[in-house]
């Protein structure tokens, strides 16, 4: 009756999926070494080397804290370190706030 009008057919689906499982598989496996290696990998380092660091620490250290505050290692405990910052003052941080060891010498130069 729609002389105007021409009628809408679907049309009938691909024959199964386009490039195959086994290009989908290597394109994850491929992902995921991609991932390991920019991002699980270096952070496993890093986080290594934070525990060394925290492990090796002793009286006279000098150290920055994660506040950014520099002073002198003078008290050691299993959980917590006592920094002091300025002549008789001393800050109690937990051992993993100490972000890096600085070289002796380095407080006395600054």
């Amino acid at each position: 009756m729609n002389f105007f009008i021409s009628e809408a057919w679907a049309q009938a689906p691909a024959a199964g999926p386009q490039g195959g499982g086994m290009t989908t598989l290597l394109l994850m496996v491929g992902m995921f070494v991609v991932f390991y290696f920019l991002l699980i990998r270096p952070q496993q380092k890093r986080a290594k080397e934070h525990k060394a660091l925290i492990s090796a620490l002793a009286k006279g250290d000098e150290v920055v804290t994660a506040g950014g505050m520099v002073g002198k290692v003078t008290d050691l405990n299993d959980n917590y370190v006592t920094v002091e910052v300025g002549e008789g003052v001393n800050v109690k941080v937990q051992r993993p706030a100490i972000q890096a060891v600085l070289p002796k010498g380095t407080l006395k130069s600054a």
